[in-house]
């Protein structure tokens, strides 16, 4: 049974699309067949994993507003067990050619469920913005896992986002669960991102992954290069610690079967 996950926070430079492309990676680099979609307008997602999103001849646009099949604009295995659903700015049209279309929140998700089952993981990379591409997220995942960036305004906004996901719970998707939340860009040196950890743990109630991700050169190049992380430096403390995330993903599913 494959797991569908959407990457989601509204707030822009948490790590969402670094979490989305090298947990995509790591779950793949750990022999799971994955598929990482891009719903991003800004294709970032796309780029990271090394396609040139100029180049592209369909993209997740084109399959949203039905001039292509999901099959037209799949690109299989652009790394080893990692295939992509790629985006552009493109993309950024979607939501004005969304308007008055019938069942407009579950277009994505009609699309995906026709391949779903060949993956044993889908990733989906939301937009920073709680729009209908982020609806259409969510309609069509299991679960939604939030990173939040080691901060003072860590929790702003996370109130709203967990709303936005009881909502889509409540009208579109009753089987949508919050997977739980990463913390991202931890820097061990300051005392502030220790606090934060500590108070995003006594105010949330929900899961929080043991696994956290440092502040690292390493991770913020990466993306230039076209290369998820594990791929870019094996070695680094960025690679290792989406190991580790991959793997409590891995496990928290196995244990939940």
């Amino acid at each position: 049974m494959s797991r569908i996950i959407a990457i989601a926070n509204q707030k822009g430079g948490v790590g969402k699309t670094t979490t989305s492309t090298n947990l995509a990676a790591c779950l793949a680099e750990a022999g799971k067949k994955v598929l990482l979609i891009d719903i991003d307008p800004q294709g970032n997602a796309t780029s990271g994993v090394g396609v040139d999103k100029g180049e592209l001849e369909y993209t997740v646009y084109d399959m949203i507003i039905g001039d292509c099949t999901i099959e037209d604009c799949l690109l299989e295995n652009v790394i080893e067990n990692l295939s992509l659903l790629p985006s552009n700015i493109q993309l950024s049209g979607a939501e004005i050619d969304l308007i008055g279309r019938e069942q407009r929140e579950y277009i994505l998700k009609n699309c995906v469920d026709s391949v779903r089952d060949n993956y044993d993981f889908v990733i989906i990379d939301c937009p920073p913005s709680l729009n209908m591409l982020t609806v259409n997220a969510m309609t069509t995942a299991d679960t939604v896992l939030v990173p939040i960036q080691c901060e003072y305004y860590a929790l702003e906004g996370l109130s709203q986002l967990i709303h936005t996901i009881n909502l889509v719970k409540e009208r579109l998707n009753p089987d949508l669960e919050m997977e739980g939340v990463v913390f991202t860009m931890y820097d061990a040196r300051t005392n502030l991102s220790l606090e934060v950890v500590e108070n995003v743990k006594a105010n949330l109630k929900q899961t929080i992954y043991k696994t956290i991700i440092p502040r690292n050169v390493k991770l913020a190049e990466a993306p230039s290069y076209g290369l998820p992380i594990n791929l870019y430096d094996s070695k680094s403390a960025g690679a290792e610690s989406y190991r580790l995330l991959a793997e409590e993903v891995i496990n928290k599913g196995e244990m939940e079967e």
